[in-house]
């Protein structure tokens, strides 16, 4: 008989990317469906019954583990208490619990009830446990090399028919693993090698024509570290197949992750731009050269940022971005530096952390020889923690981290910023078709934040700007408007707490 697999995804609590605030303006639950479950299903064995809970679309029932004989569980740092909860009951209720993904792999001691972890990449470790579960021998730890990566190009596709693709505002795709630059802070290398791999492109629209067939018409977010880390194949073959697949699908919107050199092309900006790609985040992390040559981003250095952020802007593409203060070089005027550039960029959506020691890191190595560690990173970038003892005063650090937060999202600073962006940029090359999910965030916005809220003069003052400046990025300026609504709230709750 073949074994019943529940594939859970923990929930996330409310934080900076969860938009929690924002998803109730479209009706939707969560911002994306668990993609690594979904990955990790369609590796199952054929005739394996599968179903999908992800407790940030639906409630995880007793019935549910009652029915499995294997719960596959996996999650980020930021999920740690709910997975906590979800072994909990599972053990209660005796269902064996198979556990992967970074949060197991970099805590994994932390997780001794685990029945078996499954570490790493699944691609590698997934079938070495399934052959010995089917024949009686399944061990508890099954991990991999530290040199041993999977090849992306095996990778099936993700079981996406599982999925209540209607309870999510975007879904996840992946070109790439693995970034070519050694940030100090960033456990991406440790998990994912510095060698970028990436599958074909006939991966990458096979699901996205999946995806489609399947009724999806929204935004698509390529979840790679680093998309252009290996940029000569993303130009040579990447962007012209997802230029001509928009030319017969059409109106998908795209975005991803990418790292600051992208300024230094225009033929890589214009085919992004055409290809469908309307946003991306950078790591800027700090203005400071002194801390950016402390923490290896050696990429950023050298190099007038606002002056790369405004030219990807010009090309039609927002850039949002994260920030770090914390550094061993940072003073007390980081904290009005950071606030300036970010007003001076027209970053709207700028994520702003405290620096932490994620284990694998180079920054965790080099902070344990030092004996500077305190505690678990929390996984929350803004919540206003760290588990570094940093050379500044720590309530120091924490009261200005606070204060830039305070700061950038005052409805006022906000809403000057997206002006700014505004003046920069130009139309999005693709663009969404009009549906009723748009026509209800107007309606809820133009509510919420035009009539109830305390923000609803700069609200006004920024719909009224954009209809008589840019009226054709009308749409942009209403997401923008969403967007800022939740991490003002988000803020504004981190420091309540």
């Amino acid at each position: 008989m073949n074994p019943r697999v529940l594939l859970v995804c923990p929930e996330f609590p409310d934080t900076f990317w969860s938009f929690h605030n924002a998803l109730k303006f479209v009706g939707k639950k969560a911002a994306f469906p668990p993609l690594g479950l979904l990955t990790v299903a369609a590796l199952l064995p054929a005739g394996w019954e599968r179903r999908l809970v992800d407790m940030n679309v639906t409630r995880l029932r007793d019935a549910d583990l009652a029915w499995a004989d294997l719960v596959f569980l996996t999650g980020m740092t930021v999920q740690r208490e709910s997975a906590r909860r979800v072994i909990t009951r599972c053990k209660a209720l005796g269902v064996r619990v198979v556990a992967g993904g970074p949060l197991f792999t970099t805590e994994r001691e932390a997780f001794p009830e685990v029945d078996h972890l499954v570490l790493n990449e699944a691609e590698i470790t997934l079938p070495r446990f399934l052959a010995d579960f089917q024949l009686g021998i399944a061990e508890r730890v099954y991990d991999c090399r530290d040199d041993e990566f999977c090849d992306v190009t095996q990778t099936p596709l993700p079981a996406w028919e599982l999925a209540d693709l209607r309870a999510y505002a975007s879904v996840s795709v992946q070109y790439s693993r693995g970034c070519p630059f050694k940030c100090e802070f960033c456990n991406v290398t440790a998990l994912f090698g510095h060698r970028p791999r990436t599958k074909t492109v006939e991966q990458v629209l096979g699901e996205l024509d999946l995806l489609h067939g399947l009724g999806w018409r929204g935004k698509v977010f390529f979840v790679d570290d680093n998309l252009i880390g290996n940029k000569a194949r993303v130009m040579k073959e990447l962007l012209p197949a997802l230029c001509e697949w928009q030319e017969r699908r059409g109106g998908v919107p795209f975005y991803t992750q990418v790292s600051i050199n992208l300024a230094d092309d225009e033929k890589l900006l214009e085919m992004m731009r055409r290809a469908g790609f309307e946003s991306v985040f950078i790591g800027i992390e700090t203005p400071s050269e002194e801390s950016l040559s402390e923490c290896s981003k050696k990429q950023n250095t050298s190099r007038d940022l606002i002056a790369d952020v405004k030219r990807i802007q010009r090309a039609g593409i927002e850039v949002q971005a994260g920030f770090i203060v914390g550094f061993d070089n940072d003073t007390t005027s980081i904290f009005r530096r950071q606030i300036e550039f970010i007003q001076k960029s027209g970053i709207a959506v700028a994520m702003v952390g405290l620096l932490q020691a994620i284990k694998g890191t180079k920054l965790y190595e080099r902070l344990q020889s030092e004996g500077r560690l305190r505690g678990q990173t929390s996984g929350d970038n803004v919540d206003g923690s760290t588990n570094i003892v940093p050379r500044m005063d720590l309530d120091t650090l924490i009261d200005g981290h606070g204060s830039i937060l305070d700061t950038i999202y005052a409805p006022a600073n906000y809403y000057r910023r997206v002006r700014t962006f505004l003046r920069e940029t130009r139309r999005p090359h693709v663009r969404e078709p009009l549906r009723w999910r748009h026509l209800r965030a107007v309606v809820r916005s133009t509510f919420t934040l035009g009539v109830v809220s305390r923000e609803r003069f700069a609200y006004w003052k920024l719909m009224l700007w954009t209809l008589f400046v840019r009226p054709e990025l009308l749409p942009q300026a209403i997401a923008l408007a969403i967007y800022g609504h939740h991490l003002n709230l988000v803020c504004v709750e981190t420091r309540n707490r």
